[in-house]
């Protein structure tokens, strides 16, 4: 929809943006010019003290000079709501008292469009559930009452079923009069390359309805019924009215029962969400067939500020948390949170309900536990600390997670609690019940025998000689690359090969590629010198010569990570304030060295001896804090 000339501008003049902000905000009346339309209060994007979030009336935008946030009043509700510009553009013209113009004939084709497209799924839904009810769906039937799902909640979450049949659905469709452009566009039905006609899309399976945050289908997931399908949930492609990596299933009925109180859980799939929401734990919903992304992430937030992400106690669910990690990190913060539940191995939440009832998930859900302690988990998992170099690691690993962390409150917490936790690891004492509880650890100083006896971890390796060792010893013994997959993950080789070949060797396949890097490996002259790393040496010492090296790699990436922070700092890019530190601390020597110098006067300034005072300084790399 366009909007006619000078809309905006008079829309703008009607509503000052303070209006709007001033919701969200507490202006800090003594920095404020009132009068003047002049506005200060602490920035609403990022958390802080000082009110360093500017606004201005008579300009009719914003900007923080903390996080350099801006725009103007329809900006700040993009930003802060969510919403579209159109729908911005209403709030503001409901509040200003006028009249949102007739749209173009464009943008109404658009939205006509739209409306045709849900129609096609309206009736795609409805038509699966006359399905359910068929002699071809008998199998369906008997899977679903076996999961303990009765009519009513088929009638709820609208669940139906796709015979398997290749054009069934496209002909009811036909039927009802709608254009097999439409039907394809709407991802009910698959146009062939070949110019033939279009096919069903979900064939054989049950059908689960996916409807937006207005009630709306925009999509379908529907379950195989054939053990051997290749796929057991498919999704409905991306189309105009579906976007997987956006949306959430139940997201509607959700956010509802969040707002009356209940906990917003994110699970796996669909008969976890339903099996939660029919147990009474209203606040469920599933990303749709893939890892959570950052858009579905902010969608979570802005219903609830502590999300609990059920996993499942398997290997796969331990991983999918761990990835959940790096993601998170850069986007925590007051408000935006998360927590982890864990559900006991080989139980999905539907078995855990079903098995001991909904006291059961009641306990899961109040054992949750902070992203802080899956971090620390993360980079402990499988490792033994020891010496100083394995000790070293970790704290090298653990502060440049934490400095993804974008505020600083929650980055200090953050590295306080993993203080703690270091202290509790390497401080020779684990808590018990009570005082008397407590138990002592062996101190971590000394090697372990494995460690004492490797001829490798003694040579001075390079990068690509320690990555080869850790790529070696894996293929060897793949017991030990599924102990260390988490890391294995985060290699990022700059060889073609090695990369294939981590993908084999955490996926289970045999690539060309990976295969000729592995035989180049198995033929260098220095990596044959570990014995271990055969598939008949030594397990002990290869896992000890495995550890060894992830820890030198990743203590050797995270300090290079740490130098390019300072560097950054030193030009300017990152720390403003270290310019203004250095400063001061020159002029403090001067006046130190120099007393008859003014305090206020740079004459009488030997700026060489400044100069090479500063290089010294930046030599010592003194902006670097001890511990």
């Amino acid at each position: 929809m366009s909007l006619p000339p000078g809309f905006l501008d008079e829309l703008r003049a009607r509503v000052p943006i303070s209006r709007v902000i001033g919701r969200r905000v507490t202006w800090d009346l003594r920095k404020s010019n009132q009068a003047r339309g002049d506005w200060w209060a602490p920035c609403p994007f990022h958390q802080e003290k000082s009110a360093s979030f500017h606004c201005d009336d008579q300009k009719g935008f914003y900007y923080c000079f903390g996080c350099h946030a801006k725009g103007d009043a329809i900006g700040f509700l993009k930003e802060m709501d969510g919403l579209e510009f159109m729908d911005a553009v209403k709030v503001l013209a409901s509040e200003a008292g006028m009249a949102m113009p007739e749209p173009d004939p464009r943008a109404r084709q658009v939205a006509d469009r739209r409306s045709q497209l849900t129609e096609v799924t309206d009736a795609a839904a409805r038509w699966f559930r006359l399905q359910l009810n068929t002699g071809a769906a008998s199998a369906a039937r008997d899977y679903l009452e076996r999961r303990g799902l009765d009519q009513a909640a088929l009638e709820a979450f609208g669940i139906g079923f796709a015979p398997d049949q290749r054009g069934a659905l496209t002909a009811a469709l036909r039927e009802k009069g709608m254009a097999d452009a439409l039907i394809t566009e709407s991802g009910m039905a698959i146009a062939p390359d070949d110019g033939g006609a279009p096919y069903d899309r979900f064939r054989g399976r049950i059908m689960f309805p996916i409807r937006d945050a207005r009630d709306r289908i925009i999509g379908f997931g529907g379950r195989a019924m054939d053990p051997n399908a290749r796929a057991k949930y498919l999704n409905s492609p991306e189309t105009p009215l579906f976007d997987k990596g956006r949306n959430l299933y139940n997201i509607g009925p959700a956010r509802a029962a969040v707002a009356k109180g209940a906990t917003l859980i994110v699970a796996e799939g669909y008969m976890d969400v339903i099996a939660l929401v029919r147990a009474g734990f209203g606040g469920a919903v599933a990303p749709l067939g893939t890892a959570i992304t950052e858009d579905q992430l902010r969608l979570m937030w802005r219903i609830a500020p502590e999300p609990v992400i059920m996993l499942d106690g398997d290997a796969a669910g331990q991983r999918a948390a761990l990835r959940l990690i790096d993601m998170a990190l850069p986007m925590t913060g007051p408000g935006q949170a998360l927590r982890f539940a864990v559900l006991p191995t080989g139980l999905d939440p539907d078995d855990l309900i079903r098995q001991r009832g909904p006291g059961a998930m009641e306990a899961v859900l109040a054992a949750a536990r902070p992203l802080v302690d899956l971090l620390w988990a993360r980079e402990i998992e499988g490792r033994v600390f020891d010496s100083p170099e394995r000790r070293a690691a970790l704290d090298t690993a653990l502060r440049a997670a934490v400095a993804k962390i974008p505020d600083e409150g929650t980055r200090h917490h953050y590295s306080e609690e993993i203080r703690r936790k270091t202290r509790e690891l390497f401080g020779g004492f684990t808590p018990g019940r009570g005082a008397r509880g407590g138990q002592r650890k062996p101190a971590p100083g000394a090697p372990l025998a494995p460690t004492r006896a490797s001829r490798f971890v003694a040579q001075d390796a390079g990068d690509t000689i320690l990555e080869g060792a850790v790529l070696l010893i894996c293929a060897g013994h793949p017991a030990l690359a599924l102990q260390v997959e988490t890391r294995l993950e985060r290699l990022v080789p700059a060889d073609e090969g090695r990369a294939a070949l981590i993908h084999d060797l955490l996926a289970g396949t045999d690539s060309g590629t990976g295969r000729v890097a592995l035989e180049a490996l198995r033929a260098d002259a220095y990596l044959t010198l570990i014995a271990a790393a055969r598939p008949d040496g030594d397990p002990v010492e290869a896992q000890a010569i495995l550890v060894n090296a992830l820890d030198r790699l990743e203590s050797r990436r995270a300090a290079q990570s740490e130098l390019a922070r300072a560097e950054a700092e030193i030009a300017g890019e990152a720390d403003e304030g270290l310019t203004w530190r250095m400063n001061q601390m020159a002029r403090a020597r001067q006046r130190a060295d120099h007393p008859e110098i003014s305090d206020t006067s740079d004459l009488g300034e030997d700026r060489d001896a400044l100069a090479a005072q500063l290089r010294g300084w930046m030599d010592r790399e003194i902006w670097r804090k001890d511990g």
